[in-house]
């Protein structure tokens, strides 16, 4: 019999940038370099039974997922880490391709860039008091240490 993991939670404190956002957990809550969290939607969707229209429940749904790359004891530093490459090259079929990597941002129409810009908070999908959620199947980089070095930690 396994023993259920208790999950870390957590808030949006602050959005950064286009990428980034802060939490307001650390690791003093047991936050570490390369854990991965979901921003939930602060409210619950009820769930209806369509003959009866009784309740059968309620479910958070997920806004985006984050990586923490930075760690101070009260608060830590995510961003967006899912990517895709696109052709970014030539208009036409003479041209060669030139393959670019962007990545997913926190801005309402929900585009792909290739590095962070600066971003408003009416701006972005996720609102500062979203909740965060550790994600249980991500495990922590083993380069843990590295986001305790920038804060100056380790």
């Amino acid at each position: 019999m396994t023993t259920p993991v208790e999950l870390i939670r957590g808030k949006v404190a602050k959005i950064l940038n286009s990428r980034e956002l802060a939490l307001n957990i650390g690791s003093d809550a047991g936050v570490k370099f390369g854990m991965i969290f979901e921003i939930m939607s602060p409210g619950e969707e009820v769930i209806r039974d369509p003959d009866t229209g009784d309740v059968l429940g309620e479910v958070s749904l997920p806004k985006t997922r984050v990586k923490i790359n930075r760690v101070a004891p009260k608060f830590s530093v995510a961003a967006t880490y899912r990517s895709k490459r696109v052709d970014a090259g030539g208009v036409n079929t003479l041209q060669p391709p030139k393959w670019e990597t962007r990545y997913e941002t926190l801005k309402k129409e929900g585009s792909f860039e290739t590095g962070a810009e600066p971003l408003e908070a009416w701006g972005s999908y996720v609102d500062a008091g979203d909740p965060a959620v550790q994600v249980a199947d991500a495990a922590p980089s083993t380069l843990e240490g590295l986001g305790n070095l920038i804060f100056g930690q380790g």
